[in-house]
């Protein structure tokens, strides 16, 4: 059994009466950095993350998963992580997203809608010289290279 198949067993054993968190993503880097980043439904707590990086340390050493010297790290994305998962899009509703889109160009607008193929965002519209408007567009899941939620100052 690969090491990550069994961080991703022992995560659901801790997060099993807790069915509004989830992993995002699971990274082993030269079998000596384990980062793994959870996310839910209304947030995670550092309670959430301590608590499951006791539960994947103590077995990675009880089971000795990992032979050589390593670093565990549990935490939840940043701004800066692009989202990925569909429940992660779900999550985000009414909120703004930068989308960069595969031909090279980069969009934002509220999210309206997601599925596992497309996201509905009203996007704002610039036209030189005339006031912006909005309007609602729907974008292919496989038109985006990266979707990041984005930060609003006003």
């Amino acid at each position: 059994m690969s090491v990550e198949k069994r961080i991703r067993e022992l995560i659901a054993e801790k997060l099993a009466d807790r069915p509004d968190l989830f992993v995002v993503e699971i990274k082993i880097v030269n079998n000596k950095n384990v980062t793994i980043l959870l996310d839910g439904d209304n947030g995670v707590g550092i309670h959430d993350c301590a608590l499951v990086s006791r539960h994947v340390g103590f077995h990675l050493e009880e089971e000795n998963l990992i032979d050589n010297a390593y670093t565990l790290e549990v935490g939840s994305p940043g701004l800066d992580t692009p989202l990925t998962l569909d429940r992660q899009f779900q999550k985000n509703i009414g909120r703004l997203l930068e989308i960069k889109l595969k031909e090279g160009k980069q969009t934002e607008g509220k999210l309206l809608a997601a599925d596992e193929n497309s996201l509905t965002i009203m996007e704002v519209v610039k036209e030189k010289g005339k006031k912006s408007k909005e309007a609602e567009k729907n974008i292919n899941k496989d038109e985006i290279t990266e979707v990041k939620v984005g930060v609003s100052f006003k």
